[in-house]
């Protein structure tokens, strides 16, 4: 079966494509913590290079006991996979029936997983015009036609919107209600921690919470992530995947950036700065509207002068990468996503769009 669906950070593949050079581009397609690598996670990785000589632990023991004092959590809560698409892939087989439901837009791997399961996919599209709130009425009705299971980003991808704790669990408590199984993704909620309900999921076998290193620790390219669920059901999850899934780089660099605290904090910090400028620059074109968002990446919809895919590939040919967002169920050709660079980055893509748009 091919893979119809598009993603951001493919760098490497565009710049073959064209004939440049990946050092001398800039991506924002790919919602990644533009302070990069923690030193310390740079450090530990140097120093098991050594260990590669054995295979990984198949358990994951340390991380998990890492993961169980920064979330309050035990370790049996937890089951860590390569990047939290590998769980997002393997959840199909565990949900009791073959019907799901995906508050829209949304990552689009919620989608293809369950295809590939044969499952039925529909969308609850959320409007624009509202900033993508979600409204529990209509998710009340939608819920009553029987699904199996609810899929629900939060932040929201490519939106960017927080839904509250308190919402969430009013969601929550519907899904328990019509006996639909919750997939709660949560994969940009370190740059928002608060907000979380991952407490509230784990409490009962009904739901399931996902979480990426990837993007708030900079590591994408080791593919780490984790579930958090009923230890009964993180037994059975578990037992579906192969042997050694993660790799002994992305477990020590796991662990390690899970200690540093203080790069947490700046990237909080340091995010939440730049996301407000970029926001407010990109709102001085007349051309654009930028959406609220609580992650490191904005969605922006431009008006009727172009597309989203003539403005990507304007932008390629200044080998600057964005997110068209034309393919994300209930968006058209006129929203794309950017993330949150660098200063200097920032400033470049301003010049680029200024340029096109002028």
């Amino acid at each position: 079966m091919s893979h119809s669906y598009e993603h951001g950070g493919n760098l490497f593949s565009l710049a073959r494509q064209r004939g440049f050079s990946p050092a001398d581009s800039i991506d924002f397609s790919a919602s990644i913590n533009p302070l990069g690598i923690s030193p310390r996670v740079r450090e530990a990785i140097t120093q098991a290079l050594d260990s590669l000589v054995h295979y990984p632990d198949n358990d994951c023991g340390e991380l998990r006991q890492t993961l169980s004092q920064v979330h309050g959590v035990p370790p049996e809560y937890f089951a860590i996979a390569n990047g939290s698409t590998e769980t997002i892939y393997n959840l199909p087989s565990l949900l009791p029936g073959k019907s799901a439901l995906i508050v829209s837009p949304s990552f689009s791997e919620y989608a293809y997983a369950l295809l590939q399961h044969h499952c039925e996919v529909r969308h609850l599209i959320l409007s624009p015009s509202d900033n993508f709130s979600l409204d529990l009425g209509t998710l009340a009705n939608a819920l009553a036609e029987d699904y199996d299971a609810l899929y629900l980003c939060n932040p929201g991808n490519p939106s960017g919107t927080l839904y509250p704790r308190e919402l969430v669990e009013q969601v929550y408590a519907l899904c328990k209600d019509t006996d639909t199984f919750l997939v709660l993704d949560e994969a940009f909620m370190d740059f928002c921690e608060q907000a979380s309900a991952k407490d509230i999921i784990i409490a009962s076998d009904h739901g399931i919470v996902l979480r990426s290193m990837t993007k708030f620790y900079g590591i994408p390219g080791l593919r780490l992530g984790y579930a958090m669920a009923a230890p009964s059901l993180i037994e059975r999850l578990t037992s579906m995947g192969g042997p050694w899934s993660v790799n002994t780089l992305a477990q020590v660099a796991g662990i390690a950036a899970l200690n540093d605290g203080e790069y947490a904090r700046r990237s909080v910090e340091y995010v939440t700065e730049l996301r407000q400028a970029l926001g407010q620059a990109l709102s001085d074109f007349p051309q654009l509207t930028v959406y609220p968002s609580s992650a490191n990446f904005l969605l922006v919809e431009l008006d009727a002068t172009i597309t989203s895919s003539e403005l990507k590939e304007r932008l390629v040919e200044k080998q600057i990468l964005i997110r068209d967002c034309s393919s994300f169920a209930g968006l058209s050709n006129r929203f794309f996503r950017v993330a949150v660079r660098t200063e200097a980055e920032n400033a470049r893509l301003l010049e680029c769009l200024g340029e096109i748009l002028a």
